[in-house]
């Protein structure tokens, strides 16, 4: 890594947020990564909680669209549970995102003559 002046920076690993990664997957459509809090010896850090992601696979007229979305779970067997409902609420606010940016963008004025100095008004 370098600075915006081109000097070399010292990259430094945050010792007090460790984790252990683990992917569990049907492979088939989902994969959930569990991330386990450890300490510097590698002992699991029982005063974090364990952190659950889930992974899948939207088809696009693009091609396929990876998404990932955290799981609010306690353990795997919960966040297996969850993968469905948490999946589908995510794309819904991914939709509704792209939705609205699509209005933002349909709603703005451009004014002849203006591109050069990048004047666009809403």
């Amino acid at each position: 890594m370098t600075t915006p002046e081109g000097t070399p920076q010292k990259v430094r690993i945050n010792q007090q947020n460790l984790y252990k990664e683990e992917v569990f997957t049907d492979i088939r459509v989902a994969a959930i990564r569990q991330l386990t809090p450890v300490k510097t010896n590698g002992e699991v850090d029982k005063s974090r909680k364990i952190i659950f992601f889930g992974q899948t696979q939207l088809v696009s007229p693009h091609g396929p669209l990876p998404i990932q979305f955290p799981i609010e779970a306690k353990n795997l067997h919960e966040a297996i549970e969850k993968f469905p409902e948490t999946m589908q609420s995510f794309m819904e606010k991914m939709i509704e995102e792209a939705k609205e940016m699509q209005r933002q963008e349909q709603s703005r004025i451009i004014v002849p003559g203006a591109s050069e100095s990048g004047v666009i008004l809403k």
